[in-house]
């Protein structure tokens, strides 16, 4: 049951806020007519370009220094290890600090770790070691575990509810441009000036994206009046979560498909380069190709009109994933590859978009950072544990049968939240009719998720 003080009466703004919730009820061009969404977005695509470019420079890297899948994997595992250890408290901190000031000291860290890197290879290649790549994938794990707290809900808040799912669409567009330009950007800049050369564009990137985060606007929200004790406050999140089934179901399925399909992603270099021994350009471009369809996933996702059942998109892009993943891997040409990665990655982004989607829509105004963390967390539980063991089973057997397994066990996981929770079978209701004034609740209360029984 919703919450409502008594005493009052029910707004027809709150009724409509109890409507089932399909976030979009504009088009891809409305939400791209808001200036502030435009610089956010901006800074969401560099970022990530940058971001893609530095998880191939570093892993190619990995391969010329070791040669060994189980410590590519651990690349992986390093770069995801902060979600699980920070992300709660990065929540936190989106709820009660700026946002656009929490981007910037991300962002800060991440020209910091570049120029450190960049000026070891310069002076002396023989140097870097795997500790060097291990400490710089972790430290832009710790700046991503920052930054999409604060710049999730910086969306919310500058684009409102009634367009969030294409907002939210938009921003895996972003991310997807990153994907696909970020990998054949480094790809190219690696054949053509080595390991210097690349980073010295990754620097100039991030250095870029620096300048363009001074531009962004976005609302002043501070989180409620009373700030609450940060144990507490994440405690309230966590019983919120708890008791919504929705939540609940994503979080499930997000650990299944972090830790048993994504990591598969980390070993694309080994695969191009040992099973179908293509040169470093053409490895990026396959790299790529999961980018390249996710941006086509998410440009039909952000032209969706009052979309209703989120769950449903959600479930069904979880399951393209894990079946084209069993099939991929076994194919002996680079073309079928690149074609199976790229319907993958078109399944992918229903799942990133509604991911978010269904978070925030879930979780009232106040909440919806310290919930985008614990996205966060569910997502690094798994991700970590999940790219270390397809390392050691990809060293002991074969890389293929690493990767197949593990989608196969997805499978079988993943039929309980199917079948268990409403995200396949129920529209969803927003937990908050936003924005609207409403009277406080007493202190110690625990707002009930809505859930539509219809």
């Amino acid at each position: 049951m919703g919450y409502f003080p008594l005493g009052e009466n029910i707004s027809k703004e709150i009724l409509d806020g109890m409507r089932p919730a399909s976030g979009a009820t504009g088009t891809i061009l409305t939400v791209l007519h808001n200036p502030d969404f435009r610089s956010i977005w901006y800074v969401g695509s560099l970022g990530e370009v940058g971001r893609r470019m530095e998880l191939l420079v570093l892993s190619w890297l990995m391969l010329q220094l070791t040669d060994s899948y189980f410590q590519l994997g651990l690349v992986f595992a390093f770069n995801n290890l902060p979600r699980p250890m920070i992300s709660l408290y990065t929540g936190y901190i989106a709820d009660r600090f700026p946002r656009a000031k929490v981007l910037l000291a991300g962002q800060m860290i991440n020209v910091l770790t570049a120029v450190v890197l960049l000026s070891v290879l310069a002076y002396d290649f023989d140097l870097i070691k795997p500790w060097h790549v291990f400490g710089a994938v972790f430290i832009q794990g710790i700046t991503k575990s920052i930054e999409d707290p604060s710049r999730r809900t910086a969306i919310f808040d500058i684009v409102g509810q009634n367009r969030l799912v294409n907002a939210l669409s938009l921003d895996v567009i972003s991310n997807n441009l990153g994907k696909m330009t970020g990998p054949i950007v480094a790809g190219i800049l690696l054949d053509v000036s080595g390991f210097t050369g690349a980073y010295s564009v990754l620097l100039a990137v991030h250095i870029v994206n620096l300048v363009l985060m001074t531009r962004l606007r976005i609302p002043g929200y501070g989180g409620p009046a009373q700030v609450e004790p940060i144990v507490r406050s994440m405690r309230v999140a966590i019983s919120y979560a708890w008791k919504s089934p929705a939540l609940v179901g994503l979080f499930y399925i997000t650990i299944i498909m972090n830790a048993l399909a994504f990591p598969f992603q980390q070993f694309i270099p080994a695969i191009g380069k040992d099973e179908l021994e293509v040169g470093v350009v053409l490895v990026g471009l396959l790299v790529a190709a999961d980018g390249i369809g996710q941006l086509a996933g998410a440009g039909i996702m952000a032209l969706s009109r009052d979309l209703r059942f989120h769950g449903r998109v959600f479930v069904l892009g979880c399951l393209g994933v894990l079946l084209v993943g069993i099939f991929f891997v076994w194919s002996p040409w680079y073309a079928l590859t690149f074609s199976l990665l790229t319907l993958g990655g078109i399944f992918q982004s229903g799942f990133a978009t509604m991911q978010s989607t269904i978070t925030m829509l879930s979780t009232p105004h106040d909440m919806r950072g310290r919930m985008m963390g614990l996205l966060s967390v569910f997502i690094g539980v798994g991700t970590p544990l999940g790219a270390a063991e397809i390392g050691l089973v990809a060293s002991s057997v074969s890389i293929q049968w690493a990767i197949s397994m593990n989608m196969l066990a997805g499978l079988m996981l993943l039929l309980p939240a199917v079948f268990m929770t409403p995200l396949a079978w129920k529209p969803l209701t927003q937990a908050e009719a936003d924005p609207v004034e409403e009277s406080p609740e007493p202190e110690n209360s625990v707002q009930e998720p809505l859930i539509n029984d219809a």
